[in-house]
């Protein structure tokens, strides 16, 4: 029941804040919302008239995911920082219910209510293209899911090196680009990414708006690799967390800006 409260009380704080800052959060859509035009009118004035409409498809898919990617796992890394720049960080720790489970409930607070923008966003791409994907909730939710989960691991080490580093705006720019990267690759030409964090779902849910196919498209195989990457980065994700976190206590770094 606790920590049901504590993502209440989470969610009603991201909800307050992109509100409170509505035109900061305007400015982010309709900043992604341009790349998207930039990229779609590259395609049809430079791209090959004869696969116009099916790499459209793919830009809007992996946009999408590259600004989910982008908020899942960026955000608690700059809300560590912003923490420990106001002289605040301190104050999460004197909170019985741990520091982990709170930013974990930031996350998901911060990923649900994104995932609203995102909806959004991807609605508005495809009446601007009139290009139309396969949108089975059935089929992508559960995958969706288990990709927020090895996000999720990320977003840990990200914050963990924040609670050390205090600064790390200038990586979590670069990174910008490595979630770029990582959600435009497609398996098929890099089958080694499926180990990398979010490719794997990624390239799932992509193959279900695009190809127009269904869960059982996939062998078992497909959600064992899939469930195994979410596992694997959450654990790692909260030892990293962990153990920066017991590194800054020791070295007394913990509240130092």
């Amino acid at each position: 029941m606790k920590s049901l409260y504590l993502l209440q009380a989470n969610f009603r704080r991201e909800a307050i804040m992109l509100k409170r800052y509505l035109p900061n959060t305007i400015s982010l859509v309709v900043t992604f919302y341009c790349i998207f035009l930039a990229m779609f009118f590259g395609i049809k004035f430079v791209g090959d008239p004869s696969s116009i409409d099916t790499n459209v498809q793919y830009v809007i898919v992996n946009y999408i995911f590259w600004y989910l990617a982008m908020m899942a796992m960026q955000d608690i890394g700059w809300a560590v920082s912003n923490e420990a720049t106001l002289g605040t960080l301190e104050q999460l720790y004197m909170s019985p219910m741990g520091v982990w489970r709170i930013l974990l409930a930031r996350i998901i607070s911060g990923t649900c209510l994104h995932l609203m923008i995102i909806t959004i966003l991807l609605y508005v791409s495809m009446l601007t293209t009139g290009t139309w994907l396969n949108i089975d909730i059935v089929s992508i939710l559960p995958i969706l899911c288990l990709t927020l989960i090895s996000m999720f691991g990320v977003s840990f080490m990200i914050a963990g090196m924040s609670i050390i580093f205090k600064q790390i705006q200038a990586f979590l720019q670069i990174l910008q680009f490595v979630f770029m990267g990582l959600t435009f690759v497609s398996l098929s030409f890099a089958p080694y990414l499926a180990f990398a964090p979010f490719v794997k779902g990624v390239d799932m849910v992509r193959t279900i708006m695009v190809e127009d196919v269904s869960i059982s498209h996939f062998g078992s195989v497909d959600f064992l690799i899939l469930s195994a990457n979410a596992l694997f980065y959450l654990v790692i994700g909260l030892w990293v967390f962990k153990s920066c976190e017991r590194y800054a206590m020791r070295k007394g770094i913990l509240g130092q800006h």
